[in-house]
This record gives structure tokens, sequence and C-alpha cells, in this order.
């Protein structure tokens, strides 16, 4: 079927046949009886010149007229029927309506215009022959009326009809890109989803690794010195109390940083022309976890009773802040691992910062039988925390067990 500029863009198809429309069904067969009618009377004159019966002439120009009613199914047959019947007079609407069609429809450019040339040929050859015939006048006028008369009857339906093709596929244009924007927009939707779910989650995990490193290292040095304290209390009262303020200096520090992570969480949403994103998203990280503490973090286990050994290679530099915090991190988780997993292990720190990058190893003896276990709890998810921070910063982890026994954990980041 060939569509013309008639059917609205969109419009959904309810009509019979080849109609896109109930409408446009009603509209051709209206079109098609009015041209039936005009060629029956004319059909009559036709049977005069040509001496054939009336209800020949007549029947004859009914069946021509009536086939206007294809125009939108074959209008290239309806144009070169329309030109076939101009020499006996008959079909001006048919030859009308049949060239607007014909240039409304997706017929290519190349068959419009040939059928257009012969549709005015024919006309201006029919309408010379007949004036020439009728009328005795001056020789200029009659080739003047004839094109004039091929001219009129076949430019503007062809005009008219190529306006609203082009306006028609450009409507159609338009639908689609919107349509096609419209799909876009739903991609971006679903996948502005798939980002802000996924950010969710990393944050959750991101809060989740803070939690267990702010609170698995303090608590588990607070269990140390409580059993300590415990041991010793009887024997060195002096040594109990030193024991005892170093738990609650410990649980202050805990207690500060947990603080310092749930305002942060409990802060104000950015606001932003884009959609929300929770400030956790973007925040720092508490501060205080940096290479300049390196010292009073081990302190901290020295003075839990653990055997600590500090050697950093390399001049100290400034590093970006979230390089110093997974350094920190990586040894401060290190060390808690000691503890609960290798009481009484003597452990060497090792930091050394060269060009463009630092890398820090924490290298654990094997446990001391004599040492009591503190009983600390264990959720697996130290090893793991330290793996996603360093890779996370595009850097190198590795850990495993050593042949003397003891345990090593090792990383290497970049300068960022």
């Amino acid at each position: 079927m060939t569509s013309t500029g008639e059917e609205s863009v969109g419009a959904g198809r309810d009509g019979p046949l080849w109609w896109g429309r109930r409408r446009s069904a009603v509209l051709d067969v209206g079109l098609a009886a009015v041209s039936a009618l005009e060629c029956a009377l004319e059909g009559i004159a036709f049977a005069g010149d040509a001496g054939l019966p009336v209800p020949v002439g007549v029947a004859f120009g009914f069946v021509v007229g009536a086939a206007l009613v294809l125009r939108r199914r074959w209008p290239v047959a309806v144009v070169l029927l329309a030109v076939a019947v101009t020499p006996a007079a008959m079909g001006f609407l048919l030859a009308v309506v049949g060239l607007y069609t014909l240039a409304a429809s997706e017929v290519p450019r190349r068959i419009t215009a040939l059928l257009a040339t012969m549709s005015l040929a024919a006309t201006l050859v029919v309408t010379y022959l007949r004036t020439q015939d009728d009328i005795q006048a001056d020789r200029w006028y009659v080739p003047v009326v004839s094109v004039f008369m091929a001219v009129a009857l076949t430019a503007p339906p062809l005009l008219l009809g190529l306006y609203v093709g082009a306006r028609r596929r450009l409507m159609e244009s338009l639908q689609e890109r919107a349509d096609s924007l419209e799909r876009e927009l739903s991609l971006l939707a679903d996948r502005a989803e798939e980002r802000a779910e996924w950010a969710r989650q990393e944050e959750r995990t991101r809060i989740a690794r803070e939690m267990h490193d702010v609170v698995a290292h303090r608590v588990s040095l607070m269990v140390v010195h409580a059993a300590a304290f415990q041991a010793v209390v009887a024997e060195d009262p002096a040594k109990a109390l030193r024991n005892a303020e170093l738990v609650g200096d410990m649980g202050r520090q805990a207690l500060t940083e947990l603080r310092e992570m749930l305002g942060v969480l409990r802060a104000e949403p950015v606001r932003a022309a884009a959609p929300a994103v929770p400030v956790a998203l973007v925040a720092v990280p508490p501060e205080g976890a940096t290479l300049a503490e390196l010292d009073a973090l081990v302190g901290q286990s020295r003075a839990a009773g653990m055997v600590v050994e500090l050697e950093v290679q390399g001049e100290c530099r400034p590093y970006p802040p979230e390089v110093e915090q997974t350094a920190y991190r990586v040894v401060q988780e290190a060390l808690t691992n000691v503890h609960k997993h290798a009481p009484g292990a003597r452990v060497r720190v090792r930091l050394a910062h060269r060009d463009a990058e630092v890398a820090m190893q924490v290298e654990n003896g094997p446990s001391d039988a004599a040492v009591a276990d503190a009983g600390l709890p264990s959720g697996g998810n130290g090893l793991l925390g330290m793996r996603e921070r360093v890779l996370g910063l595009g850097g190198v982890f590795v850990s495993g067990p050593t042949d003397a026994g003891g345990f090593r954990v090792s990383a290497v980041l970049p300068r960022g």
C-alpha cells in the first residue's frame, strides 16, 4: 500500500482493506462517487463523438470515474488512466486528485515527474486541438490558452501533493526521533537507577569497611589490655592501673571515630541539579588515619604487650588523603589480625617511600604458645577489606603464610 499525506502520523489502523482509517475510506468512496458521476455525464458527449450508444458511453465513464477509489492503493494506475481518457474529455476530478495523490505518495520522484509530464502534455495537446477547432482567433491565442489550461490543471495538485508528502515525512521523522529520544531517556533512567543502586551498594561496603577498621582494632586492643589487667591486678597494681587507663583512652578514641563517622552519615544531602546523592558517597572519612599516626598506632600495640619493630625506608613525602588512609588501615588491620590470631608473636612493620609509590609490609612470626589466646572473634572480613581498599586505588595486595609459620601482608599503592 502506498501511503499519502492524508493519513495522520501515528494513527491507529481501523479501516477496511488498504485504508489505514475508516474516514479515509469514506473520503475515497465519496470522491470516487463524484468522479463516477462526472465521467458518466461526460460519457454522453463521448458516445456521440465516437458513434457509440449513449448507455455504453455512460457506463464507460462511470467505470473510469469510479477508479478513483483506488488512488491510495495504485496512484500510478489512476494517473495513467486519467492520461488515457484525456482525449475523451472526461476525468477532470480523476486527473486532479490522482496527481495530488501521486505527488504525496512514496512513489519515486522520477516516476512522479514522468507521469506529471505525460499529464501536462496530454492536457496541452487536447486543449490545443479542441480550442483550435472551436474558436477562430489569432494564432497566438490558442497556444497561450492551451498552456495556461495545462499548467492550471497539472501544477496546483502536483505542488500541493509534494508539499503534503514532504510535511508528512517530516512529521514521521520527528515522531521517530521523539520515540527514539524517549527510548534513550528510558535507558538512561534505567542506567541511572543501576548506577545509584551500585553506588548505594558500594557505600554500604565502604561504611562496613570503615566500621570494621575503626572498631575492630580499638576493641581488640581493649580486650588485650583488659586480659592483661586481670592477670596483673593482684601482683602489680600500678601496671594494672596503666592498663586500665589505656583501655579508657582506646575506648574514647573508638567513640570519637565512630561519632565522626556517624556525623558524616547524618549530614544533609548536597543540593544539585542532578539526582541527590548521599553525602556519605563523597564525604572524606574520619581524620587521623594518616601515615603520620603510624608511630602512635605501633605504640598502642606495644603497650598491649606486642613486640613490634617499625622500619621506615626513604624520605617521607605527602600523599593524597585516600592513599595515606589506605596505607594506615592496612597496617592497622594487619596488627589487629596479629592480636586476634597470633598473640605473643613478634611483628615487623616495614614502610618504604618510593618515587611513584608507597609500599608497606606487616610480617609476624609464629604465635607464642605460652601466651593465652585473648578469645577475640573474627568475621573473616579483614583481609577482604584490605584487598578492596588497595585494589580500589590501583595498587597491589598480597597476603599469605610465611615459611617460618607466621603470616605476611604486603601492599603497594601508587602516589595517585
